[in-house]
Parts: structure tokens; C-alpha cells; sequence
């Protein structure tokens, strides 16, 4: 059998972007408005939308942390899986990007399940934890800052509730955490969480090679 992840050429991609994915109007509507900005590499692709989408429903999710919005797709796609009583505490540094969040939010009718918090994310999690909400949380995307990851992972895995999931992007970083040569900051925290999370008794875990690399961690 083997162990090869299938090459992903852009005639595939066109194909599961077209019947792989049943992508919302308005999150096809942020995908390519967002495909025009300078930072457009920091969205995540359709499929990985879907994917997450039927995670929180597999999981049952009702509140959700997302770490990073940048223009909204993940947390978009993650409100119209929720049931009406869900809720998404969305954390950015950016009230630039996060403005253009905020108008697709508002046209898909979630904008009232997302609180936004424009403030260090690791500064807005630690407030929940004294707020006494740890435990109180079904789902966590982590998808910022690469160095601020350990710091995130932890404090999202207070929060969770036994049996929660924690979604980590970016963790292939195109193929650099496989590379020794590569000792840049991001790489080598990316590198570093990879086998922390590995070797974590605390989670059940893989990482799946969708997108950038998604580890997929499970609170025990």
C-alpha cells in the first residue's frame, strides 16, 4: 500500500473546489475578494473549510475560540455549521482585516454568534481562563502568529472540555518542518509544537496533510 498523499495538481483542486466542497455564496463571495489582497496565502482553502464545518457537527460544537480571523472565512464557515445557539469567540490583532470579517459575518446573518476581540490573542485567552471558563468550549482554530502557537495550544486546551477539538493550521509549513536546514522562528516553533502535541498524553491527535497541514488534537 502506499504511503503517498496523492498529488494535488490544479485540475484536481478545480474539481474538489467544484464537487467536493458545497461552499456557502458568502463564503465564496470572501474567498475571492480576499484572493485579490496582498496577503491572500493566509486564508484557508475551501476544502479545509468544508472539512472544519463537519468537524464542529461531528463534535456537536455550540461555542468555538478562534485564534487569527484575518478576513473571516474560517470562522464563517465554522458559524453556518453551528446550531442557532452557537457561539464563536473570534481573536485578531487587526481592525483592518478583521472589518472586512465583520461585512461578511453581517450579510451571511451570523454576525451576532461571533464576538470579536481586537487584542493579543494570548492576553484575550488567558481572560477567559480567569473568567472562569475553562472547560466551557467544544472547538479551537488556531491559525496566527506561528511563534505564539505553544502559548495558544495551551490555553485553548484549558478551555476545552474533555473530548473538545483543537484544529492547528499551517503545522506543514510547506514542507519546511521536514527540512534541517530550515532555522527560522516559525519553523523551528512549528517544528517544536508538531512533537510536543506527538508526544502529549493529554490528546488524541493526527495532522492531516489538507491545506498547509492541519493537526487535529483532542482533549482526553
Amino acid at each position: 500500500m502506499s504511503r503517498n498523499t496523492m498529488t494535488m495538481t490544479e485540475n484536481v483542486l478545480d474539481y474538489l473546489a467544484n464537487v467536493g466542497v458545497r461552499e456557502d455564496r458568502i463564503l465564496t463571495k470572501c474567498r475571492t475578494e480576499t484572493t485579490a489582497m496582498p496577503n491572500a496565502i493566509m486564508q484557508i482553502s475551501p476544502e479545509q473549510g468544508g472539512f472544519m464545518q463537519m468537524l464542529v457537527r461531528l463534535i456537536r460544537a455550540h461555542r468555538c475560540i478562534e485564534v487569527g480571523v484575518f478576513t473571516g472565512y474560517s470562522s464563517l464557515a465554522v458559524a453556518l455549521a453551528l446550531p442557532g445557539d452557537g457561539h464563536i469567540t473570534a481573536l485578531d490583532v487587526s481592525e483592518e482585516y478583521t472589518s472586512r470579517a465583520r461585512k461578511y459575518w453581517k450579510e451571511a446573518g451570523v454576525d451576532k454568534m461571533i464576538d470579536l476581540k481586537i487584542a493579543p490573542a494570548a492576553e484575550s485567552l488567558q481572560a477567559l481562563i480567569d473568567d472562569g471558563a475553562a472547560g466551557s468550549f467544544d472547538f479551537a482554530f488556531i491559525d496566527a502568529d506561528k511563534t505564539g502557537y505553544d502559548a495558544y495550544y495551551e490555553a485553548c486546551l484549558e478551555l476545552l472540555r474533555p473530548g473538545g477539538l483543537i484544529a492547528i493550521d499551517n503545522v506543514l509549513w510547506s514542507g519546511k518542518v521536514a527540512d534541517d536546514d530550515a532555522t527560522d522562528a516559525d519553523t523551528l516553533a512549528l517544528k517544536a509544537l508538531n512533537q510536543k502535541i506527538h508526544d502529549d498524553d493529554r490528546v488524541e491527535m493526527t495532522l492531516v496533510p489538507i491545506g498547509d497541514g492541519l493537526t487535529l488534537a483532542q482533549k482526553r
